[in-house]
């Protein structure tokens, strides 16, 4: 993939725990998703098993910069239409406003209440 078509692929919702959820969700949809090469599946599930066993490398590697890395090369790795149209789908807005429900003052309704007696 280039850059100019990846740059700013995953738009920024603002915060870094909105946009740390959108990144988690789209890659549990490419991973669902048959269109994804089942090779490619291996970056992220590897990452999250290294996080889990960090003692697989000797050295200073931090567990959190594995993750990060194998999410991103997933996601870039991933074809560009199919992390479209999972964005799209994860950032809809229906449009619209909220109101709040209208209930009936006027309408009341009868009833009684008997106890059953067994």
């Amino acid at each position: 993939m280039s850059e100019d078509k990846n740059h700013g692929i995953i738009p920024s919702r603002g915060g870094v725990f909105n946009n740390l959820a959108l990144r988690i969700k789209l890659v549990l949809r490419l991973l669902g998703d048959r269109r994804v090469n089942p090779l490619l599946k291996i970056l992220p599930i590897g990452s999250v098993l290294y996080f889990l066993v960090p003692d697989l490398a000797i050295g200073p590697i931090d567990d959190v910069l594995v993750v990060w890395l194998g999410s991103y090369l997933f996601i870039e790795l991933c074809p560009p239409e199919v992390v479209q149209e999972h964005i799209e789908a994860l950032t809809l807005v229906i449009p619209g406003e909220w109101r709040e429900p209208k209930l009936p003052e006027d309408e009341v309704i009868e009833g009684e209440f008997r106890e059953r007696r067994e």
